[in-house]
């Protein structure tokens, strides 16, 4: 998956390639089963992630419907200081220089919290 050409999206289980440029994790928890070495993780940014309550709440029930919701949620959560501060900081790698990878150990990545904050970060690189 990739997003903008200094914005890419990997699964933290695939293995590390040449351009993956600075690795950042966007998951609040380490991946089960992954060492450290293995992750070649640069970053790990926990405040970018939803909060616990709304994950709890869109992993209770993964339908079409409750994931619009989840996004609208989540795209709320960002504008709080904790998550804007976190997206400032991957604003900040891809200006200067990218490439940037997020890596994340969720199964359903288009239907998680990765495709929100690739367009919150292509927002604030494109308007910001």
């Amino acid at each position: 998956m990739s997003g903008t050409d200094g914005l890419r999206v990997r699964r933290v289980y695939d293995p590390r390639e040449n351009g993956d440029g600075t690795r950042v994790l966007v998951d609040r928890l380490w991946p089960r089963g992954v060492s450290r070495e293995r992750a070649a993780i640069d970053r790990w940014l926990k405040d970018i992630t939803p909060s616990d309550e709304l994950r709890s709440w869109y992993h209770g029930d993964r339908s079409e419907t409750r994931y619009d919701s989840f996004v609208d949620r989540y795209r709320a959560e960002l504008a709080d200081p904790a998550h804007t501060a976190a997206v400032d900081e991957l604003v900040r790698l891809v200006r200067d220089g990218g490439p940037v990878t997020l890596v994340t150990a969720v199964k359903d990545v288009p239907h998680s919290h990765v495709p929100v904050l690739v367009d919150q970060v292509e927002h604030v690189l494109n308007h910001g």
